[in-house]
Order: structure tokens, then C-alpha cells, then sequence
């Protein structure tokens, strides 16, 4: 009885922490330009990003996938 316990609260203890790293703001930028290792953006919503914050960049995929 005490391992299902047990069990149960670590998957509600994990099922906690990845349900939190879901919810990142995401904000759609234009990039404007670049200098050196500098880029400047234009964001749509600028408000959620103070100075200092690090924040991850994906760069949007090139061509599709062909099948057969």
C-alpha cells in the first residue's frame, strides 16, 4: 500500500513540474537587424520582456518534409 502511495505522489510531483515549464510566454518577434553578436527585434508583445531576462530563440524551419 505504501509504494503505490508513494508512487502516486511522485508522478503527481513530476506531472506538476513539466505541467509549469508548459506555460512560457511565447512572443512572436521580427528580427531587424544584426550586428555582430547584437540582434535587435521588434516583438508584439514586448510588455512580458524586461532587460536581463534570458529568453531561447527558435529559428523557423526551411523546406518541407517530402514523402513517398
Amino acid at each position: 500500500m505504501k509504494k503505490k502511495i508513494v508512487a502516486f505522489a511522485m508522478a503527481l510531483v513530476f506531472a506538476l513540474c513539466t505541467a509549469g515549464m508548459s506555460f512560457a510566454a511565447k512572443i512572436k518577434c521580427t528580427v531587424e537587424g544584426v550586428d555582430g553578436d547584437k540582434v535587435t527585434m521588434t516583438c508584439e508583445d514586448a510588455g512580458k520582456v524586461a532587460p536581463g531576462d534570458k529568453i531561447k530563440v527558435s529559428l523557423p524551419r526551411k523546406g518541407g518534409i517530402e514523402g513517398c
